[in-house]
């Protein structure tokens, strides 16, 4: 189940793991949506929750929208209580049977790949040989993206929720870190260590999975957007529906709750769940909501 992009695009829970570097910035314009309902109102954002931190993407729009906004919405938590249940649940989710080795479940052919790739990501080897193989993908995807610059404490999530801390602003969350966690451990593992397979043979050799979904976030190009996320999963409709369509659906029908309280939103979530005919902004659209945004 590691569709590389995808899985590096939607989901929070990178935010919950390695900080890395900070480095110069370049201006980005990513969309934002605006929705007034019967009493409430809310603001979208998109996150890609790997960026490098050379990005800056507080536009004036924004950044006013955040000003008035007085209760911020996220994915899942990443407090301390949140990345203390996320160590337990990896212990759990993400270890091998006692006894078993990922390393010798592998086809021999590939034993050399995985080598390489476990000292390339400066892994240990006696821990990852131990693990399953959607964990240790999830690991070498966050050492690749360091590599290349990327950060999660860059995300955009993470950043806005240190700004609603700092604010001492209330904070909502659409998931648990359990639901989200089993999102990625999830599925057959048999197709699991497949794709794991898959991805050694790539890892550090294929090109950046991240840019063009960044490309066309900083840009503001939801269409673009969804028209990469599409092709990604376009020979996975299942994995689709689970990642992104329900949930998309699940978090339209919570906001449409929101939307009749006297409070102002800021909702910040993965951008693929706002793009497209299946995206946020279109189902509240033909929930009837008039939806200010691109």
């Amino acid at each position: 189940m590691m569709f590389r992009r995808f899985v590096a695009s939607l989901l929070a829970l990178f935010a919950l793991l390695a900080p890395l570097r900070a480095e110069p910035i370049v201006h980005a314009h990513p969309a934002l949506w605006h929705v007034k309902g019967p009493m409430g109102e809310v603001y979208l954002l998109g996150s890609i929750h790997l960026l490098p931190k050379t990005i800056d993407w507080r536009t004036p729009a924004i950044n006013a929208a955040i000003a008035h906004s007085d209760v911020f919405v996220f994915e899942v938590s990443a407090d301390e209580k949140a990345q203390a249940e996320i160590r337990d649940l990896i212990a759990t989710l993400g270890a091998l049977p006692p006894g078993q080795s990922l390393r010798a479940s592998l086809p021999s052919a590939v034993q050399a790949d995985f080598d390489a790739a476990i000292a390339d990501a400066h892994l240990p080897l006696q821990m990852v040989d131990r693990e399953k193989p959607w964990l240790v993908s999830l690991q070498l995807l966050v050492a690749e993206g360091t590599a290349k610059h990327y950060s999660p404490d860059a995300g955009v999530d993470h950043a806005v929720m240190t700004i609603a801390n700092k604010r001492h602003k209330p904070m909502r969350y659409f998931e648990t870190v359990e639901q989200q966690l089993r999102l990625l451990a999830s599925g057959d593992e048999k197709l699991q260590l497949q794709e794991f397979v898959s991805d050694l043979k790539d890892y550090r050799k294929s090109d950046d999975d991240l840019a063009s979904l960044i490309d066309a976030w900083s840009k503001g190009e939801a269409d673009k957007l969804a028209k990469l996320m599409n092709e990604e999963l376009a020979d996975q409709p299942e994995a689709k529906k689970a990642l992104l369509t329900d949930r998309s659906a699940r978090w339209a029908l919570q906001i449409e709750t929101m939307l009749r309280e006297k409070h102002t939103f800021f909702i910040t979530v993965g951008a693929g769940h706002l793009a497209g005919s299946d995206g946020v902004p279109a189902l509240l659209r033909k929930a009837g909501y008039k939806v200010e945004g691109p």
